[in-house]
């Protein structure tokens, strides 16, 4: 019965994998960017996502689905134009930093086909869109607190990789955590309700 419950609720051949890299990434880009880079919510979804994968949760890939999967999209978007079309990508063709820690970043491109996949399989849960709007007003000002302006973790001091100086930075972190949840949250809430009905618990 121990060694059951130890067996990951989703095949071993991707829940195997995706541990080993998170494995391998923690402590590369702890060395590399601090412990306060682990609060970019794209690294919380890879968190997210593993933990799924080992327990069949529902909740968490939902509530990255809402909050995270748009900008992953984009992400994506912006790396196959080589980071000319946003700029958000632009390290990743950065010769100044070491080959293998840009790969690691390619976790981007698995990370929507997971989350899709997880829930075409269990279903959307619908307090997704509280639960992380919840963890959003936690992570991003713990971003601002943690993390210097030049690092920009999440967008708190400024919407690109410059701080926005056009009001004080608490007046926009404050903005920015009203706004979200408004013009991402539940439209991709709204979207995943009508696309990908499934019960609540």
């Amino acid at each position: 019965m121990a060694g059951a419950r130890m067996r990951p609720a989703y095949p071993l051949w991707v829940t195997g994998p995706c541990a080993i890299f998170v494995a391998v990434l923690v402590p590369v880009y702890w060395h590399h960017h601090g412990p306060a880079n682990f609060l970019w919510f794209s690294d919380i979804a890879l968190f997210a996502v593993l933990i799924s994968l080992w327990t069949g949760d529902r909740l968490l890939p939902s509530m990255m689905a809402v909050g995270v999967l748009p900008f992953e999209i984009l992400w994506m978007v912006d790396f196959a134009t080589a980071g000319q079309l946003m700029g958000i990508t632009g390290y990743m063709f950065d010769p100044a930093l070491p080959l293998f820690l840009r790969a690691l970043s390619l976790f981007h491109v698995a990370i929507p086909p997971l989350l899709i996949w997880m829930l075409v399989r269990q279903g959307y849960d619908r307090r997704a869109v509280w639960a992380q709007t919840l963890l959003a007003w936690v992570v991003l000002p713990a971003s601002w607190l943690l993390a210097s302006p030049q690092d920009n973790i999440n967008g708190v001091y400024g919407p690109f990789d410059e701080p926005q100086t056009l009001l004080p930075p608490l007046v926009y972190l404050a903005g920015y955590m009203a706004i979200l949840p408004l013009a991402v949250h539940l439209p991709m809430h709204a979207l995943l309700r009508r696309l990908l009905p499934g019960p609540v618990s």
